[in-house]
C-alpha cells in the first residue's frame, strides 16, 4: 500500500525528532517485552519433562499429586519438587524464578532485604544450603531490586505492575477518546442548543470531585481494574472534547461540507468521513499525554490505598513501601526511576508526534 506524500513528510519529521523517536521505540520494546511477563518472571518452570511425559506449569496448574506430593497446588521452588524432577527429567525456568504474588521464606535477612548485589555472597548463597537441590547460587533466585516489606522480589513486582500500568492506560486513553471524540464531533457540528446545553453539561459534569466521588463508590463496591477503569472513564472523556469541537466548528461549514449536504449525505457520514480526519490530526497530538496522565492517575490511586485490589502489582503501591519503609531506600527510589522513565518516554513520543502532525515543520 502506497503512502501518501503527506504521511511521508510526517512519518520523516517523526523520525528528525531523533529523542522522541528513540524514546518511541524504547517504550514500544518495554511493553512488547512485559506482555510476557509470565515467562520472563514466573515461579513455575515454562517446561517440564517428568518421567518422559512434557508439562506445562505456565499454563496448567498440575497438582503436587503428579510429582508424587499429595496437596492440591505444586510449589515448584521446594527442593523436594525440584530434586524430584531433576532426578526425573528436567525443567527450563524463566529468567527471574519469582512471580509478584511469591513470598520468599528464606531470606538471609528480616523483609525487606536489599538488593542481592548489596549483599555478601554468604548471604546470597546460604538459603541455598539449605536443603535446596543446588548449592550454588542461581541468578534467578537472587533478588536483583530487593524485596518489599512482604518478602516480594521488587524486579518481578515491577514486571508485572508496569505492564498493568500500560494496560490500564491504554484502555481508558481508548475508550475515553471514542467517547470524547463523538462527543465534540457532535457538539461541534450540529452547534446551537447542543452545543450550548452540552458545554453548560460538562462545566457542571468537570465539577464533580472525582476523588471524592471515587472514595465513596471504593467503600461501596470493592475496586478492581474494570471498577476503576470505568469510574475514571465517567470523568477522562472530556479531554479531548475541547479540541475536537473546535476542529468541528471551523470545518462544519466549509464548502465540500456545504455541497455534501447539498447532495443529500447524512449528519453522521459528513462527521466521521469528511470533517473527522481533519478533526484526528488535532486529537493525535493529545492521545501519548493522555496515556502518561491515565496512567499517573492509577498510580496515585494506588499510593492512596484506592487503586486495585490489595495484593496486585502496583507502581503505586511500590511507592507506598517506599514512603513507610524509610530503612529500605530501594522501594522507593526504584519506583521512583520506573515511573520517571516512563513518563519521560511518553513525553518525547509524544513531542515527536506533535511534530509529525504539524503542518510548519518540512524536511530537507
Amino acid at each position: 500500500m502506497a503512502i501518501s506524500s503527506i504521511n511521508r513528510r510526517r512519518l520523516a519529521n517523526f523520525r528528525r525528532n531523533r529523542r522522541g523517536h528513540i524514546s518511541f521505540w524504547i517504550f514500544v520494546i518495554l511493553v512488547v517485552v512485559t506482555l510476557f511477563a509470565e515467562a520472563i518472571s514466573n515461579d513455575k518452570p515454562l517446561l517440564v519433562s517428568y518421567q518422559g511425559e512434557l508439562l506445562f506449569p505456565v499454563v496448567i496448574d498440575y497438582p503436587e499429586t503428579k510429582f508424587g506430593g499429595f496437596l492440591a497446588v505444586t510449589q515448584y521452588r521446594s527442593s523436594v519438587i525440584q530434586n524430584e524432577i531433576e532426578e526425573n527429567g528436567w525443567a527450563i525456568w524463566p529468567l527471574f524464578r519469582f512471580s509478584h504474588r511469591t513470598v520468599d521464606t528464606a531470606l538471609p535477612r528480616p523483609a525487606p532485604t536489599p538488593p542481592s548485589w548489596l549483599m555478601s555472597q554468604e548471604e546470597n548463597c546460604s538459603r541455598y544450603r539449605q536443603g535446596a537441590s543446588d548449592p550454588g547460587c542461581v541468578f534467578g533466585n537472587m533478588h536483583v531490586l530487593g524485596t518489599d516489606d512482604q518478602g516480594r522480589d521488587v524486579l518481578a513486582r515491577l514486571i508485572y505492575g508496569f505492564r498493568i500500568s500500560v494496560l490500564f492506560g491504554l484502555t481508558l486513553t481508548i475508550l475515553s477518546s471514542v467517547v470524547g471524540i463523538v462527543a465534540g464531533a457532535a457538539q461541534g457540528y450540529f452547534g446551537g442548543w447542543t452545543d450550548l446545553l452540552f458545554q453548560r453539561f460538562i462545566e457542571v459534569w468537570t465539577s464533580i470531585p472525582s476523588l471524592y466521588l471515587l472514595l465513596i463508590i471504593s467503600s461501596v463496591i470493592a475496586p478492581s481494574f474494570w471498577v476503576l477503569l470505568i469510574i475514571l472513564l465517567l470523568f477522562s472523556w472530556v479531554a479531548l472534547v475541547g479540541v475536537v469541537r473546535a476542529e468541528f466548528l471551523r470545518g462544519r461549514n466549509f464548502e465540500y461540507v456545504n455541497a455534501a449536504r447539498a447532495l443529500g449525505v447524512g449528519n453522521w457520514t459528513i462527521m466521521f468521513r469528511h470533517l473527522m480526519p481533519n478533526a484526528m490530526v488535532a486529537t493525535i497530538t493529545f492521545v501519548p499525554f493522555i496515556l502518561g496522565g491515565s496512567i499517573t492517575t492509577l498510580t496515585a490511586l494506588d499510593f492512596l490505598g484506592f487503586g486495585l485490589p490489595p495484593g496486585s502489582p502496583s507502581l503505586g503501591e511500590l511507592l507506598a513501601q517506599g514512603k513507610n519503609n524509610l530503612q529500605a531506600p530501594w522501594l522507593g527510589l526504584t519506583g521512583f526511576a520506573v515511573i520517571s522513565i516512563m513518563l519521560s518516554l511518553l513525553v518525547f513520543a509524544g513531542e515527536a508526534v506533535r511534530d509529525a502532525f504539524d503542518p510548519r515543520k518540512t524536511f530537507g
